[in-house]
């Protein structure tokens, strides 16, 4: 029976909207939920000192949410799949707009971590929902890779434009309104999101949900996340980290084994990584995470702490570089009708770790024009372009009917990279700046021979992933790269820069 069959479209009466309103719709919950990854970190000094957090607990501003994120993607890719796409999109919007409410507004490092962690649940049921609509309401081929490369770019753009929205608004209004902003939005996103959104769900399957794979699989990764950053005052010996460590690969092992053997509808089932492309797509995907993602926040404190940028100019910093993500972004989809996912995937990779390896020249008195834009800039084009070559090879071939749990795993694998590799990363730049002063190294020479350590690791994070681009990513290539025609890409370019 052919997939589609399974799909239940209620279209109220209504027509479908045109497929730019969609897109615009869909995008822009996309672009505020990766927004509010990035957003924080040019804010982290003034909320270091308005909460009185300690370096590692900062980190958990930001990994409370990027880790329930990653851990209730594949819940809420489900959740998409089996209540409505357009139902489930339109509550987690709500829901992430009311939890970045209650993070404004937060008075304590508790209150302002806890809440986080909800907004991270929000996340997690807008995303996939999000590029599930896309997958589903659009034909396989040029109108479906436009349709990715748009939502990967907003993906791409929302990480790196968060540092000049973030140190404009903490500038001008303190930290608080970082997550303010998301309030308007959300509130636009409902009320347009209800007018064109039409609902879509699988019938016919069992109504079950994998809360105990989603609890442990993120229970799982708080464990060993936060055995990592423990690693700072205990060292990796100390049952302070192998205890949680530990307990985190137990928890692991376990939502292996429950989704493998006992859940009757599980988050994960082993037949989606049949999918060649699809496992070489999230291995690439951690590795770049794990690299970049990292690297927004040690280069907003290296302007801040060593540069000494305030918030504001830390933000107008990134602004060349957000440029660089749009660019590689709006090029990626013509290159890959030209050559291949493959060749495009690869150049991205190779792109980053080039740049990362520049970066590693950071020191005290140092200067933004020769020591942070060259690399920042290789480093920012290559992962607009890995973002939407990832994002097309991972959902290529994924039935309609599975595409809300492709599109979750995908993100979960972008989140799980990213809060493990700012955990393992942060963990490693402290510890050796730490190592640097009992050696009498002075204070700001010890902190960026930290930061040059973990640029080093990120590039060679980046390194692997292109060679697994090379190794991993064959066959044929995608409909968008077979018979498209110049005047067609040079349209889906313009479309794309439009939304």
């Amino acid at each position: 029976m052919n997939a589609i069959s399974h799909l239940h479209l209620r279209r109220s009466g209504r027509r479908p909207a045109p497929e730019s309103i969609v897109l615009i719709v869909v995008c822009l919950a996309q672009l505020m939920v990766i927004l509010d990854v990035s957003i924080v970190n040019v804010a982290l000094p003034s909320m270091r000192t308005g909460l009185h957090f300690s370096q590692t607990g900062l980190q958990w501003v930001v990994n409370a949410y990027t880790l329930t994120f990653a851990g209730f993607l594949m819940l809420g890719g489900r959740a998409a799949d089996l209540l409505g796409r357009r139902r489930v999109f339109l509550a987690g919007t709500a829901l992430f707009a009311v939890t970045s409410l209650a993070c404004a507004l937060a008075s304590s490092r508790g209150l302002l971590i806890g809440a986080r962690a909800l907004q991270g649940v929000g996340g997690a049921v807008i995303s996939p929902a999000s590029l599930s609509i896309i997958t589903s309401s659009l034909p396989e081929g040029a109108a479906r890779n436009r349709g990715l490369g748009v939502w990967a770019a907003m993906g791409g753009l929302g990480a790196a434009s968060g540092a000049l929205l973030g140190g404009l608004l903490t500038q001008l209004f303190g930290w608080p309104a970082i997550f303010l902003i998301n309030v308007p939005l959300g509130a636009a996103v409902v009320v347009l999101g209800a007018r064109v959104l039409l609902e879509g769900r699988r019938e016919g399957i069992p109504r079950h949900f994998d809360v105990a794979g989603a609890m442990l699989v993120t229970l799982g990764l708080v464990g060993v996340t936060y055995g990592i950053v423990r690693t700072e005052a205990f060292g990796w010996g100390s049952a302070q980290v192998l205890g949680p460590i530990g307990l985190g690969a137990v928890l692991l092992a376990l939502f292996a084994l429950v989704e493998g053997r006992f859940a009757r509808a599980p988050l994960v089932p082993i037949s989606i990584f049949r999918l060649p492309t699809l496992r070489a797509a999230n291995l690439i995907v951690v590795l770049m995470y794990a690299a970049l993602f990292s690297m927004w926040f040690f280069l907003t404190l290296y302007l801040q702490q060593v540069l000494r940028y305030d918030a504001l100019e830390a933000g107008l910093a990134f602004v060349p570089m957000t440029l660089g993500v749009a660019a590689g972004s709006t090029l990626a989809p013509r290159m890959i009708a030209r050559s291949s996912v493959r060749v495009v995937l690869t150049g991205g990779m190779l792109s980053a770790s080039t740049g990362l390896v520049l970066l590693t020249s950071v020191r005290p008195g140092g200067a933004y024009l020769l020591d942070v834009l060259p690399g920042g800039m290789l480093c920012t084009l290559g992962m607009g372009l890995s973002l939407v070559a990832a994002t097309i090879a991972a959902v290529q071939g994924v039935p309609s009917a599975q595409s809300g749990l492709a599109s979750g795993l995908l993100n979960t694998s972008r989140l799980v990279g990213g809060a493990l590799g700012l955990a393992v990363l942060g963990t490693i730049a402290d510890s050796y700046t730490r190592g640097q002063v009992r050696a009498a190294v002075p204070a700001l020479r010890a902190l960026t021979d930290g930061y040059q350590l973990a640029f080093a690791v990120g590039a060679v994070c980046c390194l692997v992933g292109a060679g697994a681009a090379v190794t991993l990513l064959r066959g044929r290539r995608p409909a968008l790269e077979e018979r498209a025609e110049p005047d067609a890409l040079e349209e889906a370019d313009a479309d794309m820069l439009v939304a």
